[in-house]
């Protein structure tokens, strides 16, 4: 397992150097099979947590890729669109229609998790955009509280509720977890009390 992760990680960094084969590999998102698509977005997620700033030129068409059916390229793209909101958030601002899809996926939690990470990453930038993402947000905590996945999703709120926020949105934010952060248990409390934290100062 090991080695195939050296491998993989080898694979991204020599695709982030190589434009010509980057190039290609994100044209698979658009023509290739669903099998192929699924490697493809698993390669692109890799190349993303490496070094995403290779994928600038490509956000549109990840953007785009947000349309596939299949889970597993979604969540992948949704990775690597978290990675890219640093170096270009504008366009990552078109991905979120895909990413209310995605969120509210009802038979994949990998791809709403990805999506949940995808809004709190964009929507910590600016004032603005913790506006535009907030509804997304808090629909998905009050959706998922208690699934398996809410949890993480709980993490990426964490982040979210440190970031450029509003004052209507951390106060909105800090309402939605304070039952949590007083009545919860274990690690559900101890989060919510963090983004309570956080949105107070």
């Amino acid at each position: 397992m090991a080695a195939k992760a050296q491998d993989a990680k080898e694979q991204a960094e020599a695709l982030s150097k190589d434009e010509k084969a980057l190039s290609e590999l994100v044209e698979v998102l658009a023509a290739g099979s669903r099998r192929e698509r699924q490697q493809a977005a698993a390669t692109i997620a890799q190349v993303s947590r490496a070094h995403a700033e290779a994928l600038i030129p490509h956000a549109n068409a990840l953007v785009d890729a947000l349309n596939r059916p299949e889970a597993q390229t979604r969540w992948e793209v949704l990775d690597a669109l978290t990675e890219l909101v640093p170096y270009e958030s504008r366009t990552c601002d078109k991905g979120i229609a895909g990413a209310e899809t995605a969120l509210f996926d009802e038979d994949s939690g990998p791809v709403r998790l990805a999506a949940m990470r995808f809004l709190c990453r964009l929507g910590a930038t600016t004032e603005n955009r913790s506006e535009k993402v907030w509804p997304l947000i808090d629909e998905g905590i009050q959706c998922y509280h208690g699934d398996l996945e809410f949890q993480d999703m709980l993490l990426a709120v964490i982040d979210f509720s440190a970031g450029k926020l509003s004052p209507e949105v951390k106060r909105e934010l800090g309402e939605r977890m304070s039952f949590d952060a007083s009545n919860g248990k274990g690690a559900l409390k101890k989060r919510a009390s963090v983004i309570v934290e956080n949105v107070s100062q």
